[in-house]
């Protein structure tokens, strides 16, 4: 069955959403400054502080996908306006203590925009208390920030999709089976791998732009409003093509995605 002109717009606004991130540019317009003269700034020490705290944020987003959200259900509005509120005042508490608070404020900030994921993924369909879905809403956090060894070539939407795809799979088929019982499972802990390459690249934009001087405890909320527009769009982008998908296939709504292009 052929996607109808209400369908084909919704998909020509996901593909927007997901192909032209922007996070890098907006952050810059934010600031004054070009991202990079924030990644200038950094110190070298501070590369491996964000890479871990990346990965501590995406081990604390998956416990909250998997243990708050089988509760969750499916339908209803996305009321994103609260989610984005929390998040710009631990960005604010960041402002004021500089980048040695992202090792605290990060998993914060994580957990409430997975939240706001999930608000998301349900307003668009999915069904919370299947682990599937749940684990689509972590895999939003690696969208719109390649890591460092994917092929500039193979950087749009489904190339990531890909990339992440068997790890999806195993991690939701070992909780299925087995359930939370091993935080440790080696299926899990190759998901938080790879989705936190990929956060982290994204997280090192927000760090650069916080290194820049710029307005204290509002620049640190206004840092983090853009931080979590950015992944609200991912998300928003991701589950509407995952609605399309459950309706025509795969196949199709892939097919349609690249016409558009």
């Amino acid at each position: 069955m052929a996607l109808s002109a209400t369908e084909i717009a919704d998909l020509r606004t996901a593909r927007n959403l997901l192909e032209n991130p922007g996070l890098a540019a907006r952050l810059s317009s934010l600031v004054g400054a070009p991202i990079e003269a924030g990644f200038r700034r950094l110190p070298e020490s501070l590369h491996g502080a964000i890479i871990a705290a990346a990965r501590k944020s995406i081990e604390k987003a998956l416990a909250v996908a998997l243990l708050t959200m089988d509760r969750d259900g499916c339908g209803g509005e996305a009321s994103n306006w609260w989610h984005k509120v929390a998040v710009g005042a631990t960005g604010a508490t960041g402002g004021v203590f500089g980048l040695s608070a992202l090792a605290i404020e990060l998993p914060v900030s994580t957990a409430i925009m997975l939240r706001s994921i999930a608000d998301i993924a349900r307003s668009q369909g999915e069904d919370l208390r299947h682990p599937d879905a749940r684990l689509q809403c972590l895999q939003v956090l690696a969208l719109g920030g390649q890591s460092k060894g994917d092929d500039p070539a193979e950087a749009g939407y489904f190339a990531a999709r890909a990339a992440l795809a068997k790890a999806v799979s195993e991690a939701a088929e070992h909780l299925a089976r087995k359930g939370l019982t091993r935080k440790g499972a080696p299926a899990l802990v190759r998901l938080i791998t790879q989705v936190a390459a990929r956060f982290s690249v994204v997280v090192s934009q927000k760090a650069a732009a916080q290194a820049v001087p710029v307005l204290g405890a509002l620049g640190g909320a206004a840092i983090n409003a853009l931080f979590i527009d950015h992944f609200q769009d991912m998300g928003r982008g991701h589950f509407i093509i995952r609605r399309l998908e459950r309706i025509h296939g795969h196949e199709e709504v892939r097919r349609m995605y690249g016409e558009l292009g």
